[in-house]
């Protein structure tokens, strides 16, 4: 897929970002062209190289449309997670890597639900942070309504499917 300057973007695992320049460096002696991304999170650059674009996981936002379904996706059961935390850290890593905001939904109700069972690690409690984030801001921005406004939505949503996974949890015991 190809940007213009001046569209917004979702850079996987950072956010929003929008299209500043793209502009061709020389690399090892071979002339490559570049996005410059603007990141919505902290206002820095990033390069990214126009033909790994695909490969990275560069995206659009989601469409307008979608906003209901992925909060529908919110609300929703979700799949018990492997009881070992490192098979289900490098699961949740690779979702977040991919950049599909569905798949980040997926982490993000999985360690809400996990996190009100126990505490969780460090490196879990930040990816659930990350994904918290990935969601309420590109959905704030697709809807044009503030963070504040869109973060009781999503933690609603959040607290349905812990519910449902609760019950469905119980009824198999």
């Amino acid at each position: 897929m190809t940007f213009k300057v001046g569209q917004k973007v979702v850079y996987p695992n950072q956010g929003v970002a929008i299209v500043e320049q793209i502009e061709p460096r020389q690399i090892n002696g071979e002339e490559q062209n570049f996005y410059l991304l603007r990141l919505h999170a902290n206002n820095s650059l990033v390069m990214v190289p126009t033909r790994n674009a695909d490969e990275i996981g560069l995206r659009l936002l989601i469409a307008k449309r979608k906003c209901d379904e992925l909060l529908g996706t919110l609300a929703a059961d979700f799949t018990t997670p492997p009881t070992d935390w490192k098979d289900r850290f490098k699961g949740f890593t690779d979702a977040m890597r991919g950049g599909d905001l569905f798949a980040v939904a997926e982490v993000l109700k999985t360690l809400t639900y996990l996190n009100h069972l126990k505490p969780l690690s460090f490196r879990e409690k930040q990816m659930l942070e990350r994904a918290h984030y990935l969601i309420v801001s590109e959905l704030a921005i697709v809807c044009r309504k503030a963070e504040s406004s869109v973060a009781p939505k999503v933690e609603e949503a959040l607290q349905q499917s812990c519910q449902t996974h609760s019950a469905f949890i119980s009824q198999q015991h």
